[in-house]
């Protein structure tokens, strides 16, 4: 699956991420409030995410809408859309 660490993170969200890798949608991270991450995605549109990340703006990232997970570098963590 993945080495990296995980923040809140299903055995179950892996699994889904894994079994549909074109999911992925990359993005950067343009705002920070408090848990909550507003992502501009590459493809068109932003989301904001409620995660538990130590992701700064701009910092680039890849979204798993199905999953629910945010990956940024190594890590993954949960992403629930707010």
């Amino acid at each position: 699956m993945h080495s990296g660490s995980t923040t809140g993170v299903l055995a179950m969200q892996l699994a889904v991420a894994a079994a549909s890798p074109h999911a992925w949608r990359d993005g950067i991270v343009v705002a920070r409030h408090d848990d909550v991450l507003e992502v501009a995605l590459l493809d068109g549109g932003t989301v904001a995410l409620s995660v538990e990340t130590d992701a700064e703006p701009g910092t680039p990232v890849a979204l798993h809408p199905v999953a629910e997970l945010l990956a940024a570098g190594s890590s993954r963590s949960s992403a629930r859309p707010v």
